[in-house]
């Protein structure tokens, strides 16, 4: 019986921690932390995994947004080519919820790259005259990583994205292309997301 309790108390913390991502945009770790403060538990209660979280979003927008969320995904899509493509010379790889097909329009776009030299990105956006903000951000295990973040207006949504650009050494690309927990690839390169696109488009065309 406790476990039962502990079960369906992880499915209601996943619940209100998905509905932050797809109404704010917020990251996983911290709409974990403001589902605990909304529902007033313990700072130490058991967390939802990522896995049980990301099965919460999908539901969440198949619920509440399935009319608006693939064409928000579409565009959030289309822009990040647009920055694969100019950002191409360092093996640009797309990964989080614009990858996996979660995201909304308050969803950042989080691209990988992969280079010999971790300024060239910078000095390649400067070539493009483009404001950024230098940082870090958490990488796909728990390190911290090299970020550039940008903000880029999408026409098709009429507002700004956030890009971020993480910069990875150069052969850091293998690893960073293993299946994750769930056997999937967790990012993917510019023909690997026009691949994505046009699935999505074909699955639409035939609802």
């Amino acid at each position: 019986m406790e476990l039962v309790r502990r079960d369906d108390l992880t499915a209601e913390i996943a619940a209100v921690a998905a509905r932050f991502v797809v109404d704010e945009g917020l990251e996983y770790a911290a709409a974990k932390r403001r589902a605990l403060k909304q529902l007033g538990l313990p700072p130490r209660t058991p967390l939802p995994d990522n896995a049980t979280l990301e099965s919460a979003i999908r539901d969440d927008i198949a619920v509440f947004c399935a009319d608006t969320q693939p064409r928000e995904l579409r565009a959030l899509r289309e822009l990040a080519l647009v920055w694969m493509e100019r950002l191409q010379a360092f093996r640009p790889h797309l990964g989080g919820a614009v990858w996996h097909g979660t995201a909304t329009r308050h969803s950042d776009i989080y691209i990988h790259l992969f280079c010999d030299d971790s300024k060239a990105p910078e000095w390649a956006l400067l070539d493009h005259r483009v404001d950024y903000h230098p940082g870090e951000v958490q990488g796909a295990r728990g390190e911290s990583v090299p970020a550039l973040s940008l903000r880029e207006r999408s026409g098709a949504l009429e507002q700004w994205v956030l890009v971020h650009l993480l910069v990875h050494a150069h052969d850091d690309v293998r690893g960073a292309l293993k299946p994750d927990a769930q056997g999937r690839k967790p990012r993917g390169d510019v023909a690997a997301v026009r691949r994505l696109m046009v699935v999505q488009n074909e699955g639409e065309a035939s609802t």
